[in-house]
């Protein structure tokens, strides 16, 4: 189909607001003349903003400071080395759904250019391609991804288009949005492409060169590596050498599962922590994100032992750094494997940090300051081997959760947010766990967003994580699905009878497949 991109999305805007989202202010149909010098108007001096034209700049604006900043792994921009094919992979973030600027099921796009024909495709929260509407390609949200792809082709073969999309990616302006809008305005006002909607296979792309890899060039051999192997990456001139750590403390190295992927943001932490740089790292985060596991991957990859993981709202006690036990017919002093990585080397790991009694974390100020130390109950001052590493983790913001400490707080190198897995994540985590449910785990995901949205909406002090939905596939290997969530779902409600039969009634209005 023949269509004029610019022309055609300049004519249409949402019929419920004419504000741009995320726009500055600006709404369709706006006079942004003053916003720019007179040498960069076009003939004429007018120009009128067009709501599709310039969300589709700052969605791409949004997709390009992820990428810039290494950030969740969604969306890019490849090329062939001749300039001539564009490929693009626009991810949506949530709050574009939930202000129903683009369609809730439209979780990315993908569209490629070449020589004037482009192919674009909307794709739901698993990766499947989402039917062309009837009314294509008049619908609002299809110009999104239209106008995005030739940014990214502007982008590519213009220096200073693309120093100021790389302005705006990095500190969004309405003046930058204008010259970004104009400019585009000004290349491809009289310019028709021929559009298709059709399915994009993305191998034939995979030797592209790719603007993600261009900003973090290390990270996807890696990826694969960890990916590849269960018993760790390929060796690295980052991980700890052999001889590092004592024979009988390598099997304590995590060897994880082909369903974990390791955080592509976290290599570069990983790097300070294998350097000795960082020694002590806060993650934080919602619960069910892999905070412990990421840990993991983090030890796996710089190869290294966990000596101990403490889950500070059950076993943290006064006993933390070890004991004394009977021993024959005397009392000797038993030192904790917390104790062992402290003078041997070694990480451990302080889950739900913020819940530990105060006076029992008494001993991390002295351990985490610059000249570490701990002083054992039998008196021995033991000083902190270089190799040691401690990790903390904690959520923020939950019922139930306290305020860490904040000279303890102020001890952390790093802190680090973890964010909330992605659809694809947990999916794949699922299906690799309990191969048996792959049949209904996207209707399972798709429930899970629902009660996160009432969550989110009602202001409730509860939590739903990808462990309640892998607690739940699992019980559905031995029951129907609805008694299954009576023990794993439906206890997130702690005893609300109102919500158990709210909950009940979302599981049974569910369509399973």
């Amino acid at each position: 189909m023949k269509i004029n991109v610019c022309s055609e999305a300049s004519s249409i805007y949402r019929s419920e607001s004419k504000e741009i989202f995320e726009g500055f202010g600006l709404s369709h149909n706006q006079i942004i003349d003053e916003l720019l010098p007179v040498m960069e108007l076009p003939p004429g001096g007018m120009v009128l903003i067009a709501q599709t034209i310039a969300e589709a700049i700052i969605l791409f604006g949004e997709n390009l400071q992820d990428i810039i900043n290494a950030g969740n792994d969604s969306g890019d921009i490849r090329w062939d080395d001749e300039n001539s094919t564009i490929y693009l992979e626009l991810n949506v973030p949530r709050k574009w759904r939930e202000n129903r600027i683009i369609n809730s099921k439209v979780y990315f796009y993908r569209a490629v250019l070449e020589e004037g024909r482009m192919n674009i495709c909307a794709y739901d929260e698993v990766g499947k391609a989402i039917p062309a509407n009837i009314e294509f390609p008049k619908q609002f949200s299809k110009f999104l991804p239209m106008v995005a792809v030739i940014i990214a082709s502007d982008m590519i073969k213009n220096d200073s288009i693309n120093k100021t999309l790389m302005d705006f990616a990095k500190k969004p302006s309405d003046i930058n949005l204008a010259k970004i809008y104009v400019s585009f305005y000004k290349r491809h006002r009289p310019q028709v492409y021929d559009v298709s909607y059709e399915i994009i296979t993305t191998g034939q792309f995979k030797d592209f060169n790719s603007l993600r890899q261009y900003y973090n060039n290390e990270l996807k051999p890696l990826k694969e590596d960890i990916i590849s192997e269960n018993s760790g990456s390929k060796e690295t001139d980052f991980q700890f050498p052999k001889g590092t750590f004592k024979d009988e403390y390598l099997d304590l190295i995590p060897k994880l599962g082909k369903e974990y992927i390791f955080p592509e943001n976290l290599l570069s932490l990983s790097k300070a922590v294998s350097s000795g740089d960082i020694r002590s790292v806060l993650l934080h985060g919602p619960a069910g994100t892999g905070k412990t596991m990421s840990c993991k991957l983090i030890a796996q990859l710089i190869n290294m032992p966990i000596m101990d993981t403490v889950n500070c709202t059950e076993n943290l006690d006064e006993f933390v750094l070890g004991k004394y036990i009977p021993e024959g017919n005397s009392i000797v002093f038993k030192e904790s494997y917390v104790t062992k990585a402290i003078r041997e080397g070694g990480a451990v790991v302080f889950e739900e940090i913020n819940f530990a009694k105060p006076q029992y974390l008494a001993f991390l100020n002295s351990l985490l300051d610059d000249n570490g130390f701990v002083r054992l109950d039998n008196g021995e001052l033991i000083k902190r081997n270089k190799n040691f590493r401690f990790f903390a983790t904690m959520n923020i913001g939950y019922f139930g959760t306290k305020e860490l400490n904040q000279a303890l707080y102020n001890r952390f190198q790093a802190i680090v947010e973890i964010r909330e897995l992605s659809d694809i994540a947990i999916r794949t985590m699922l299906v690799e766990r309990v191969p048996e449910c792959a049949g209904f785990v996207d209707d399972a995901i798709s429930l899970y967003h629902k009660i996160k949205d009432k969550i989110r909406r009602e202001e409730l002090d509860i939590v739903i994580s990808p462990r309640n939905l892998e607690n739940w596939m699992k019980m559905c290997k031995y029951e129907p699905l609805e008694d299954a969530a009576e023990k794993t779902i439906i206890p997130i409600a702690r005893g609300d009878k109102d919500l158990e039969i709210d909950l009940k009634l979302m599981i049974k209005q569910c369509k399973w497949r």
